[in-house]
């Protein structure tokens, strides 16, 4: 009986490897303490050859792209120029993070392929596997750098920016075993990749407030990222009166309040300030000078749009009433995708066959998929994960969600097959 003809799910070896898999990841961090593994890292370099093995051993030829991508391919059935259905997520994280982020959606492709190849399965498409060199944004303040440079979007202003180490984009690549300049030669032609598929843990509670395991993605929120700079006026603690400071540390905490102010009220609006740096940062000094992030995201543009703007324009007039100097960057700018409807279909009609009800929901976080829709179309699992927590060392899905997840995708890839191109 043909492969396509029938229920398929990852073998009980593949299922196996993921969540041992995950832990020897986790292990690869630049702290013993916590997980933290940024783009362009010795870490980063780790990973990738830690996955290059697994993928070898699926059976995958392996590259590694200009922007440090890692990739492997498991050919088609009749052509070795045969598009693509590439599935994958990012291998670096977040400071202090847990350890499903990423990897899952990662390790859950790979077993897919895993399985594929102990059954000596082959399909119409080739299948591709990538873990994307930088998804969070963490060294250097620009998310979706690997798939960014797949698509042929990579934002070249990042070139110019250093890490808080004061190493420079290039110099941290060069390190890396890259440079900078070939970093087009990672992009993708439209022509040689069919469809992305992207599992990933939900970091949200619907999931499991609906006491199921996976659910299908309908569309990935934008997101704006702004890096914010007050400069006013250090000065002693005790000898400088209150009506003729130039603090810039009260000037942020009013800006705080007002990006929370006109980022709640709205569905699916949502403002964060997640980091700020002051100094001289002694307690008995006037903040002179503070930085800090802004993270607004909406499902709608418009809205998004509108909102940024007005943050941005509220920030400018308060400083000018405050005699503060004020400096606003746009580092990051993500448009909301949608997810294509027949790649939802193809996952619910898995969903269905692995009994699992066909729930969809919205993501409010971003995800490589996000960037990928600028090449091609768009398909993303979540998978529940415990409080819908993530980003944090508590983040955790159990074995048997994770399985059902992979399941799930191995069935949506055989179904994608299924249907004419």
């Amino acid at each position: 009986m043909s492969l396509l003809a029938k229920k398929q799910s990852i073998t009980e070896f593949a299922a196996n490897r993921i969540m041992a898999r995950i832990n020897e990841l986790a292990a690869i961090s630049e702290s013993s303490h916590c997980l933290t593994r940024r783009f362009a890292s010795v870490e980063h370099r780790r990973a990738n050859d830690l996955v290059a093995t697994w993928m070898r051993a699926a059976g995958m030829s392996v590259r590694e792209d200009a922007i440090g991508n890692i990739v492997g391919r498991y050919e088609a059935l009749d052509s070795d120029s045969a598009p693509a259905i590439m599935m994958g997520s990012h291998l670096d994280t977040v400071i202090n993070a847990g350890r499903y982020d990423g990897m899952l959606g990662l390790l859950s492709a790979l077993a897919c392929v895993e399985s594929l190849y102990e059954s000596e399965h082959r399909l119409p498409y080739a299948v591709e596997v990538i873990g994307f060199a930088d998804e969070e944004g963490v060294r250097y303040q620009s998310t979706y750098l690997g798939s960014r440079a797949v698509t042929g979007h990579f934002d070249t202003a990042v070139l110019e920016r250093v890490d808080e180490n004061g190493v420079s984009f290039s110099d941290a690549l060069q390190n890396f075993g890259s440079d900078v300049r070939d970093i087009p030669k990672a992009q993708r032609k439209p022509e040689d990749i069919h469809a992305y598929l992207e599992l990933h843990i939900e970091q949200g509670p619907v999931l499991e407030n609906k006491d199921q395991a996976v659910g299908v993605v309908s569309s990935i929120a934008g997101a704006t990222r702004l890096i914010v700079k007050l400069t006013g006026l250090a000065g002693h603690a005790g000898t400088v009166p209150m009506n003729m400071r130039r603090d810039a540390l009260v000037a942020a905490a009013h800006c705080v309040t007002l990006i929370e102010s006109y980022c709640s009220g709205q569905q699916g609006l949502v403002g964060t300030v997640g980091w700020m740096e002051a100094k001289p940062g002694a307690g008995n000094v006037i903040a002179g000078d503070v930085e800090f992030s802004v993270d607004i995201r909406a499902a709608s543009n418009d809205l998004r749009g509108e909102r940024v703007q007005t943050v941005v324009n509220e920030i400018t007039t308060l400083c000018q009433q405050r005699n503060i100097v004020v400096e606003i960057d746009f580092v990051h700018e993500a448009e909301s995708v949608d997810c294509d409807q027949g790649i939802m279909q193809c996952m619910q009609e898995a969903m269905s066959l692995h009994g699992i009800s066909a729930l969809t929901l919205p993501s409010g976080a971003g995800h490589d998929a996000a960037a990928m829709a600028a090449l091609t179309k768009i398909g993303m699992l979540f998978v529940r994960c415990k409080g819908g927590i993530s980003h944090h060392p508590d983040e955790f899905t159990s074995r048997d969600d994770a399985v059902a997840g992979a399941n799930v995708l191995m069935q949506t890839l055989i179904n994608i097959c299924k249907v004419p191109a």
